[in-house]
């Protein structure tokens, strides 16, 4: 054959090949923290578990470091506060339920060395990637986070100790998972950042506006940088940057800012409770609570959606107590009021996660919601979400 037209063909044979490889890498997926978040669905919270720990006093500054429970085993910590053990049964049970997300809260300073370096306790790490297995076995997306540790950190720390902190219990966290498919998302931190530090005196006391958003940004940056320098798949990992007191309105304001990133559409924001103020004014089921609500997803849809920005609302309520209710309510039963909630959630995209702890909402020994109207809510609502894809 003339060299020429065999050079000819293997070029073009190289050429397809490399097309066919960059399709299979497209197709592989390394998705946009908009398709992950219409992936998820709607999520539970494994609440009051793996983020337990002893915190008798810990708001004082003589708790100088976490206390051992038990024979210092993740199992003590992990029913500290009432929870059964986690089985993939439990799991799968949530799946069946119709959620397609698990949000794991995570102490990670249990069974820690009080040595000043941090390290998170390989045992400690192993249990929670088991919890993390159980959730990929049952096909659900799982999220991860620094939670109540973060309390811990900051209440005792500078910003720029903290961010010191973070950085290397986070680079831990994620050369762990590193190698983890993209349905294993990282959260940076739980509802503190910006909140109380210890004075001179030993009280909490509040930071001024300027330097509680000034703690926020840095330490939601520090968090993305540090998940980003371990490789692997954390190069393009969707993360979830948590607002300010994951509260709608300090999060919304223009001093909050979004971490810069090393690629572009992979992060989240994290806020909690769209309608918290009608639930502590007991004003839940009126008017006021419906206006309330929609001037709330307003503000993010502003602050956020508008600029590509998924809201991963990490925490709902799974239920209300008729003491939370309007003397003048129009909507006076629960579930309804949560399937309402739920409802203007997913109907803007967001990702509710609903907070339960264990035998509340959903029952992780008899592997289903406890309530038959929560658990055709539930279903209608997957249902939904299913139509929408």
């Amino acid at each position: 054959m003339n060299k020429k037209i065999l050079s000819f063909i293997m070029a073009a044979a190289m050429s397809l090949t490399s097309a066919a490889c960059t399709n299979l890498k497209a197709e592989e997926a390394i998705p946009m923290a908009q398709d992950v978040a219409k992936n998820m669905g709607i999520g539970l919270n494994l609440g009051n578990t793996m983020e337990a720990y002893d915190a008798t006093n810990c708001e004082k500054i003589t708790y100088e470091w976490i206390p051992v429970v038990g024979n210092n085993t993740p199992l003590d910590y992990e029913t500290r506060w009432g929870a059964v053990e986690t089985t993939q049964e439990a799991i799968d049970g949530i799946k069946a339920e119709g959620f397609n997300t698990v949000r794991i809260p995570v102490f990670w300073g249990n069974m820690m060395a009080n040595d000043g370096t941090y390290t998170i306790n390989p045992d400690y790490i192993a249990r929670v990637r088991e919890i993390v297995d159980y959730c990929r076995n049952a096909d659900l997306y799982t999220v991860i986070n620094i939670h109540h540790f973060d309390e811990f950190i900051i209440r005792r720390n500078s910003t720029e100790e903290c961010k010191k902190i973070f950085t290397n219990l986070w680079t831990q966290i994620a050369e762990y998972f590193k190698d983890y498919p993209y349905t294993v998302v990282f959260e940076g931190y739980n509802e503190y950042l910006g909140g109380n530090q210890f004075d001179e005196n030993g009280n909490l006391a509040e930071l001024s506006k300027k330097d509680a958003y000034e703690m926020t940004n840095t330490l939601n940056q520090a968090f993305v940088d540090a998940v980003r320098a371990t490789g692997g798949k954390n190069e393009e990992r969707v993360l979830i940057v948590s607002g300010y007191w994951t509260n709608i309105d300090n999060t919304t304001s223009p001093e909050f800012i979004m971490p810069t990133d090393t690629v572009p559409h992979r992060l989240m924001v994290s806020v909690h409770y769209v309608d918290n103020a009608m639930y502590w004014m007991n004003r839940i089921g009126g008017d006021e609570w419906i206006n309330y609500t929609d001037s709330q997803i307003d503000l993010l849809n502003k602050a956020f959606t508008e600029k590509n920005i998924p809201v991963f609302m990490g925490e709902t309520s799974a239920g209300y107590p008729q003491s939370n209710f309007d003397k003048a309510a129009v909507h006076t039963d629960s579930t309804e009021c949560v399937e309402i909630i739920l409802n203007k959630l997913i109907d803007n995209g967001f990702v509710p996660v609903i907070w339960d702890v264990n035998d509340n909402f959903y029952s992780r020994t008899e592997y289903r919601i406890k309530s038959d109207s929560d658990r055709e809510m539930i279903k209608r609502i997957s249902d939904k979400l299913k139509n929408n894809k």
